[in-house]
């Protein structure tokens, strides 16, 4: 039987491989570390890679904010469907900026809404009131024609999103696009038809201040508005956002704010990052002594795929609750048992006679359907919750989603080349290295 070369399988492993991927690894885990901020080119802000430590954490790790919010000038009581909608409103507001653990409810005997939502990650002065302000605003929003009669309100207004189109000289545009539910639709059917004569302004407001003071040009009957010339992308996010924040059925006011202690104390944190810490050495230790080298790159592939799990929370700055916590354990645990059943099958392969450099692309070849398997049933899930899902339940899915990604990521590919680079050195090809019990290899 020919031998077969491990570059044959498809992955150069070069001898400097492993340290160009350790190097890789390393420096992701400094600026999780230390965090970084990059400058964009064009633009006076940097983009900021949050470090570890500056996680969002949930209500029940660090604390938060308690609000209530009622109608206000607002004439008689709020129906339970105006409550409901006003409180998807703020859900939706809430999965934009990340704050995936809340708790939002309904008095409908006050007519009241009651919001809990964690601190910010940067959170020093613990101001209620301060805090608040990242919701954004909770006024109300009018279209009001020349006449002053108000058009449509927010409650008509599904969304608004900035984007881009091609007008009619070719050129890429700036615009905020308006989706308008079916109420909405008819009215402003009727108002852009008056108004296209004369080009008329139609001017969006909030709380009878003017945010913007769009013209007319055409008749609107499908629901779906264009507002344009924008100057740039910032003005049109930020319309955008302002049209989508004012989408609420009456305006709101904090009629109460206060602080939330953590649910599991101050010094949970703690407890749990210690924790972790310590069974990520344990397992560490176990695959060294169990596995040899194969369980040496198994403890990079690890570390690779627990600082790209916290990077991926830190810097969009998810939030982390417990639930999003369980969601890592359980990644990580589907990449030890990745690494476990690749070192076993190098293991088999050379019991059986094999060489070295036929083991490994043999054994990493016979573990990759059932590594592949139960990460894309697990992917499946993850991604269904997220679909699905708001509040903590996303922070379960999102941590997963990315820590079975990353796993595949490290646990296969990174893997395969690091310890394809080491069996190049000839020390590193002895085959008790790799579990056999053979001192010497046949490659």
């Amino acid at each position: 039987m020919a031998k077969r070369s491990f570059a044959k399988t498809g992955v150069q492993a070069k001898p400097t491989t492993f340290f160009i991927v350790a190097a890789i690894i390393l420096i992701a885990l400094v600026i999780s570390i230390t965090g970084l901020k990059i400058p964009i080119p064009g633009q006076t802000e940097l983009l900021n890679l949050y470090s570890m430590a500056e996680i969002r954490f949930g209500i029940d790790i660090r604390g938060g904010v308690e609000a209530v919010f009622a109608p206000r000038d607002f004439t008689g009581n709020a129906s339970a469907d105006q409550l409901a909608a006003a409180r998807n409103v703020i859900e939706e507001r809430m999965d934009n900026l990340n704050i995936l653990d809340r708790e939002i409810t309904i008095d409908e005997n006050s007519g009241q809404i009651i919001v809990r939502f964690p601190w910010q990650s940067g959170e020093t002065e613990f101001n209620p009131e301060e805090a608040l302000l990242e919701l954004g605003e909770m006024a109300l929003l009018e279209f009001v024609d020349p006449d002053g009669k108000v058009v449509i309100t927010g409650a008509d207004v599904i969304k608004a999103s900035a984007g881009y189109i091609t007008n009619e000289l070719g050129n890429s545009e700036i615009v905020v696009e308006l989706n308008l539910n079916e109420s909405g639709k008819t009215k402003f059917a009727e108002a852009t038809k008056r108004l296209k004569v004369g080009n008329q302004i139609l001017k969006i407001t909030m709380d009878g201040a003017t945010i913007s003071s769009p013209r007319v040009n055409d008749e609107i009957t499908n629901g779906v508005a264009l507002i344009s010339p924008m100057s740039s992308n910032e003005e049109a996010v930020d319309l955008a956002q302002k049209i989508s924040a004012g989408a609420l059925p009456f305006a709101l006011e904090a009629i109460s704010s206060s602080s939330i202690s953590p649910t599991l104390g101050k010094d949970a944190l703690a407890v749990m990052t210690t924790a972790g810490l310590v069974a990520f050495i344990l397992i560490c230790l176990f695959m060294l002594i169990y596995y040899r080298l194969p369980g040496f790159i198994a403890c990079w592939s690890l570390l690779a795929q627990i600082v790209g799990i916290l990077l991926a929370i830190s810097i969009p700055q998810q939030t982390l609750t417990l639930q999003g916590i369980a969601g890592i354990i359980l990644s990580i645990g589907m990449g030890v048992d990745a690494n476990v059943i690749i070192a076993e099958r190098i293991k088999e392969e050379l019991k059986n006679g094999a060489s070295l450099t036929a083991a490994l692309a043999n054994g990493f070849n016979r573990a990759l359907s059932s590594v592949v398997d139960g990460n894309v049933t697990v992917a499946i899930a993850a991604i269904i919750l997220m679909i699905f899902g708001s509040g903590s339940m996303l922070s379960f899915g999102y941590s997963l989603l990315v820590g079975v990604i990353l796993n595949s990521l490290t646990g296969v590919i990174a893997s395969r080349l690091m310890i394809g680079s080491l069996s190049q050195f000839k020390p590193l090809r002895n085959t008790w290295l790799y579990g056999a019990r053979r001192e010497k290899a046949n490659a």
